[in-house]
C-alpha cells in the first residue's frame, strides 16, 4: 500500500518542500531509504522501529518496504523527516487514517523521533512554517519545542506535539490538538531591558561619541587602546543605543538562528544580537560551512546585529579576509561541490586591537621597537581597514575619573539621538537603502555634496595620509551621520573634519613612517 506526507528542509534561511512516499509490498524483507538522504536521515529506521514497538505498533520487519523523499535531486540531512516517515508508515498499513479528523494532506509535518515516542525539536521551524503559508498549506505540525517560532508566521494553523502517542489519537479523531495562534498585541520582552548602560563607564567620551555616530549610521568601528582602557566594555554596551529591530529584521535574523539550531525557547528574537568569538576561531566558524549543507558561522549568527572582534590582530589572516565580502555585501556565500548557499550578514563590525603587541605604545614600559609595531599593525590588510569607517584611540581611563560619582550620559539618553538621525535617514532614502553606511555611489553623490572647502579639507586630508579612494567613500559617509546628529542638512567642514578624525589608525601609520624615516 502507498501512503504520503508532506515535509520540509532548509536549504540556507529558506525552507523546500519535501514529499514523503511510503510503499509497503509483498517480497524479500527489505528497507530502502532513497532521495539522497544523509546519515542521519538513513538513521531513521531505527528510531522509528523503536517508536512504534514502544507504542505496541508493528514494524514491517517481513515485507518489503521502499520510503523515497522527493525531490530525490537534493540532498536531505537532519532527523526532522522521522516523524513524516513514521505517519507515512504507519498510513501505509493503516495503523491511522492520513485523510482522518486531521487531514495530513493539509499540513507540513517536521519532527525527531525518540526511541519512546517523544517528539524532539528540530532546526528550521520557522522556515518551514513560512513556507508552508507560501504553498498555501493549512498549518504545520512540529514538536511542542519549536511551537513558538512557527507561531510567529502569522495565517497557519500551528499544531504542537509531543509525543507520537498523542498525534495518533488526533488522527483516530479520540482527541484534538491544541492549536497554537501568534497574538502580535500580547506583550513582548523589552529588548532594552539589560543591567550593562553606557553610564557604566567612567570617562571615554570622545570614544562614546565615535560609538554614538556609528550607531546613527550602521558604520564599523575599530577601537585602539591599552589593556583595560575598556574598550570590550563600550563594545557590549552598543547593543543598547542600537535602533530596536523591525518586525522583519527580528522574523529573517529568528531564521538564522532556527536553521542553525541555536534558537532558544523565545519565539521572535527581540533583541539585536551580539556575538563575540575568540580569535582562534576557524575561517568555518566565522564565516559558515562545515560537512553536507553549510551552516551560517558568525557572520551570520551575527545579521541585523554587532559582531566584536576583540585583539583582532590575533586573528588569523585568512579568517580575517573572509570579513571583506560580508562588509562591503551584507551577505556570505558558501559554495561547494553540489550547491551554493547564500545567508545574510548585514551587521556592524566592532573591533578592538592593542596599539602594540604589549600594549602599552607611547608609554616607557613599551619595549616594541617601531619595526614590531609596524608588524603587529600590518596584521590588518589595508582593504580590511579601510572597510572600517571609524577608528578611535581610547586612552588609558585617569584613576580621578575612575572613583568620581558622575558617569555621563545613560544608554536611552544616547539612544534616542540615534534613533532621531535614523529616521532622517528612513525619510531620506525611502527604502532603497535604511542608513548612511549602505550608500552607494550614486546615493552618496546625492545626499553628499561637498562645498570648495570641504573639497579642499579632504584633498588635504588625503595628501597627508595616503588615504584611498575607498577611504574618501567611508569618510564622507560618516560625515553625513554626523550632520544627521546635528539636525544639519548639508554638509559642513566641521562634519568632515570630525569624520577626518576618525581615521585614527592612518593618522598614526603616518607618524610611525615619520619616525621611521
Amino acid at each position: 500500500m502507498l501512503a504520503k506526507t508532506h515535509s520540509g528542509a532548509v536549504l540556507g534561511i529558506d525552507a523546500f518542500q519535501i514529499d514523503v512516499e511510503v510503499d509497503i509490498t509483498l517480497g524479500f524483507s527489505a528497507f530502502h531509504l532513497v532521495g539522497l538522504p544523509d546519515s542521519a536521515v538513513r538513521e531513521s529506521r531505527l528510531r522509528i522501529q523503536s517508536a512504534m514497538e514502544n507504542l505496541a505498533l508493528e514494524f514491517p520487519r517481513s515485507q518489503r518496504v521502499t520510503v523515497n523523499l522527493a525531490p530525490a535531486s537534493i540532498r536531505k540531512d537532519g532527523t526532522a523527516l522521522d516523524l513524516p516517515i513514521a505517519l507515512a508508515l504507519m498510513g501505509a498499513q493503516g495503523d491511522v487514517p492520513l485523510a482522518g479528523p486531521l487531514n495530513l494532506e493539509r499540513y507540513l509535518i517536521v519532527g525527531e523521533l525518540a526511541l519512546d515516542g517523544t517528539v524532539r525539536k528540530v532546526r528550521g521551524v520557522l522556515s518551514l512554517a513560512v513556507l508552508a503559508r507560501e504553498k498555501g498549506y493549512e498549518g504545520v505540525i512540529v514538536p511542542s519545542a519549536n511551537a513558538a517560532e512557527a507561531g510567529v508566521v502569522r495565517g497557519i494553523e500551528v499544531f504542537a506535539v509531543d509525543h507520537l502517542r498523542s498525534l495518533m489519537a488526533a488522527l483516530q479523531g479520540r482527541t484534538e490538538l491544541d492549536e497554537l495562534r501568534y497574538d502580535a498585541s500580547a506583550p513582548t520582552r523589552d529588548p532594552f531591558d539589560t543591567d550593562i548602560d553606557f553610564a557604566q563607564v567612567a570617562g571615554q567620551k570622545p570614544v562614546k561619541r565615535a560609538l554614538e555616530i556609528a550607531a546613527a549610521g550602521s558604520h564599523n568601528v575599530l577601537m585602539i587602546g591599552p589593556p583595560g582602557c575598556g574598550k570590550s566594555m563600550l563594545a557590549k554596551r552598543l547593543p543598547t543605543i542600537l535602533p530596536p529591530m523591525t518586525f522583519e529584521e527580528a522574523l529573517e535574523t529568528t531564521r538564522i538562528y532556527s536553521v542553525s539550531g541555536n534558537l532558544r525557547d523565545e519565539g521572535l528574537m527581540q533583541r539585536r544580537p551580539f556575538r563575540a568569538p575568540h580569535h582562534t576561531i576557524s575561517d568555518v566558524g566565522l564565516a559558515g560551512g562545515g560537512s553536507g549543507i553549510p551552516r551560517p558561522g558568525e557572520l551570520s549568527m551575527a545579521h541585523n546585529g554587532v559582531l566584536f572582534l576583540d585583539e583582532v590582530p590575533e586573528f588569523r589572516r585568512s579568517s580575517l579576509e573572509v570579513l571583506r565580502q560580508p562588509l562591503e555585501n551584507g551577505e556570505v556565500t558558501l559554495t561547494r561541490s553540489m550547491l551554493s548557499v547564500t545567508y545574510p550578514a548585514s551587521l556592524m563590525l566592532v573591533a578592538a586591537m592593542n596599539p602594540c603587541r604589549c600594549g602599552h605604545f607611547d608609554d616607557e614600559r613599551c619595549q616594541c621597537s617601531i619595526e614590531d609595531v609596524r608588524r603587529y599593525r600590518n596584521r590588518l590588510s589595508g582593504p580590511l581597514l579601510d572597510r572600517i569607517d571609524i577608528h578611535v584611540q581610547v586612552p588609558a581611563v585617569p584613576y580621578a575619573k575612575i572613583r568620581s560619582a558622575s558617569r555621563g550620559e545613560t544608554s536611552a539618553q544616547i539612544r534616542k539621538r540615534v534613533l532621531a538621525a535614523r529616521r532622517r535617514q528612513t525619510e531620506r532614502f525611502d527604502g532603497v537603502v535604511h542608513t548612511n553606511s549602505q550608500m552607494g555611489p550614486d546615493l552618496t553623490k546625492e545626499h553628499c555634496p561637498l562645498s570648495d572647502d570641504c573639497h579642499r579639507l579632504l584633498e588635504a586630508a588625503v595628501d597627508r595620509f595616503g588615504l584611498s579612494a575607498r577611504s574618501c567613500d567611508r569618510i564622507v559617509k560618516v560625515a553625513r551621520t554626523i550632520a544627521d546628529l546635528a539636525g544639519d542638512e548639508d554638509l559642513a567642514t566641521s562634519h568632515l573634519a570630525e569624520a577626518v578624525q576618525y581615521r585614527n589608525l592612518d593618522r598614526q601609520s603616518d607618524g610611525l613612517n615619520r619616525l621611521a624615516g
